[in-house]
């Protein structure tokens, strides 16, 4: 029989209190986060942990002193499992399996797991919708290297980005327009998709990260079809003294205020529930507009398990089978403008390759 392993990636959390130092030295000593040289970013990733710690844990405490990021990507796994129970037939079985970047399980736990599956051929996908470095190259980077520490040897695909599927599009707008019905009658409002933010240093690196943000919030108005609506992209989770991509959410939540209207606040990155937007979003900013007199405030939840986002994941699953060679993204070949060199299939596989060296060779093309 015929065996078929999809991984599921995600970012992890701290599963309790003790846990949120070590998962934020484990966030800041990762290249993609910080770039210094091994010695010196761990010398780093020391100091801000143990700097950062108290705060963290204080955010935890306000949702039960942990993430739920596993449960709720636990829970995508069985959903999305259900959906591709007809991917395999007499002559395949398919297991799906999860692993987390900064948390249990991570990839070190998880890939000798898949090796001791023996699967005949392995599927990466990241429930990052859109791709930057410091995410979805970040994973699958770590992941080859567990892979091939683990002894993992079989042909294996991914997708890298999936901005404008139109499966999680369809999942996304229908959300949005609930939430735009239940704001009905006040003034506005105004939709703010927003996304984590990163330094421009990195934007301006090429990675295609703020594009894809901006796809997806485009494709998800034209989904709703509603003329003149009135929205904006936006930024959340700005850290340290570098300069971020912006308008930040929370200025944009000022500016509405100013103009006298609701917002509708779309975690447009997130397809899980976790501390930015349970805290962030559902505490933090909600203060911030009850404070600058926002008329209403109605924030959308994460696609999570909705049926037509899990859906489209399960279509990535079988497009990229059908492929027969890893693809860059949902559209089946290089999504990003030349100019975004920054992105999987520009940066000639050295973030994205989780086989063999003629996998690698397939990456560049």
């Amino acid at each position: 029989m015929r065996k078929i392993a999809v991984v599921l990636f995600n970012l992890g959390g701290p599963d309790r209190p003790d846990a949120v130092k070590p998962f934020l030295f484990n966030l800041f000593n990762d290249e993609a986060i910080i770039g210094a040289p091994g010695p010196l970013r761990w010398l780093l990733a020391k100091l801000i942990s143990n700097r950062r710690a108290p705060v963290a844990r204080a955010i935890y405490a306000q949702i039960g002193g942990r993430s739920p990021l596993l449960e709720l990507t636990m829970a995508q796994k069985e959903a999305l499992a259900a959906v591709l129970s007809d991917l395999g037939d007499e002559r395949e079985e398919v297991r799906l399996f999860v692993s987390m970047r900064y948390w249990h399980p991570m990839s070190d736990e998880v890939a000798p797991a898949v090796a001791a599956y023996g699967p005949d051929e392995v599927v990466l996908l990241p429930l990052y919708p859109q791709f930057s470095r410091t995410t979805t190259g970040s994973s699958l980077g770590d992941w080859r290297r567990a892979a091939s520490a683990a002894g993992l040897r079989a042909p294996t695909r991914a997708i890298c980005c999936y901005p404008t599927s139109p499966g999680y599009i369809r999942a996304q707008a229908g959300l949005v327009g609930d939430a735009i019905k239940e704001a009905k009658g006040t003034a506005g409002p105004r939709i703010l998709f927003s996304a984590h933010g990163l330094p421009k240093r990195i934007i301006a690196a090429g990675d295609p990260y703020q594009a894809h943000i901006e796809q997806t919030a485009a494709a998800v108005v034209d989904e709703l079809g509603m003329a003149d609506l009135d929205w904006v992209v936006c930024y959340q989770s700005r850290v340290g003294p570098l300069e971020w991509i912006g308008p930040g959410t929370d200025e944009e939540i000022v500016r509405a205020a100013a103009d006298k209207v609701g917002v509708v606040v779309v975690p447009i990155a997130f397809v899980s529930e976790h501390s930015e937007t349970l805290v962030e979003l559902d505490i933090d900013y909600r203060r911030l507009a009850d404070e600058h007199g926002v008329p209403v405030y109605i924030r959308v939840p994460a696609v999570g398990v909705d049926p037509v986002f899990i859906e489209a994941l399960a279509d990535l699953v079988r497009h990229v089978r059908r492929q027969g060679v890893p693809v860059c993204s949902h559209a089946g070949g290089r999504f990003c403008p030349a100019e975004l060199m920054g992105c999987a299939l520009g940066r000639a596989g050295t973030e994205q390759g989780a086989g063999g060296a003629e996998e690698e060779r397939s990456w560049r093309g």
